[in-house]
């Protein structure tokens, strides 16, 4: 199946997992935080488990905080002391968390071509870090913490297609590319927003920082890197309007 393209007007994206490399960044602040003695893929379905449930718990919370409270159940997980310090270095450093490798390159080639839009679990402040580490402007960015919900839930999806609705941008006109299956494709699924997978665990076993999901079907459309669905993507003939 190739990547029909031409009809898109906007492309959104989920940010951390797909742009920013979420999982590596996760176990480099725990490293920095002195936690280095650790099963990394246990430590990441760890945090699956916890950030999903404390987002559920807690929907408009802002993202350093869950991520503090993540930190909180962890430690008590290994049997360790909680450092309230620590914790609140660890929520702050998603603004730190460094870009894929081939993040910057392959959207410079996509912005000639469409908007770019991020739509994901995070703070306004957390996100400006996170587009100058970059080196994009995006054109619009949606997060957690303006939409007072994380996804998965259907309200975050039905609140920036609507906002974009009123920009003359129509749900058939939008891709969504994301990594996670369980946050991302299958909400999309749910309501019809034609998706492309970004597997970045590609050739790893479970699924990492991301929960398990058994409803969703893996995406036609899928790569193992954002430069990957670039190159092998058919010409693109439309240029931004």
């Amino acid at each position: 199946m190739t990547l029909e393209l031409k009809h898109k007007k906007a492309l959104t994206f989920d940010c951390y997992g797909t742009l920013i490399d979420w999982e590596n960044g996760v176990i480099a602040a725990l490293h920095t935080l002195g936690h280095t003695d650790m099963d990394n893929e246990h430590i990441l379905s760890l945090f699956a488990d916890h950030e999903t449930l404390i987002q559920q718990e807690h929907p408009t919370w802002l993202y350093p905080q869950v991520l503090s409270e993540v930190y909180h159940r962890l430690m008590n997980d290994l049997s360790l002391d909680v450092d309230n310090e620590k914790a609140i270095a660890f929520g702050a450093s998603v603004g730190d968390w460094l870009p894929f490798a081939d993040t910057h390159e392959a959207l410079t080639k996509l912005q000639t071509h469409f908007q770019l839009i991020i739509v994901s679990n995070i703070d306004n402040a957390s996100i400006a870090k996170s587009a100058r580490n970059m080196g994009i402007t995006f054109d619009h960015i949606f997060t957690a913490q303006d939409m007072g919900a994380y996804k998965p839930d259907l309200k975050v999806f039905h609140h920036f297609i609507d906002k974009l609705s009123h920009q003359g941008i129509e749900k058939s006109e939008i891709l969504h590319v994301a990594q996670s299956l369980y946050h991302d494709h299958g909400p999309a699924q749910k309501i019809g927003l034609d998706s492309v997978w970004i597997d970045r665990r590609r050739g790893k076993v479970g699924s990492g920082a991301t929960p398990l999901t058994s409803y969703v079907e893996i995406p036609a459309l899928n790569f193992g890197s954002l430069m990957e669905s670039v190159i092998l993507s058919p010409k693109v003939t439309n240029v931004r309007r």
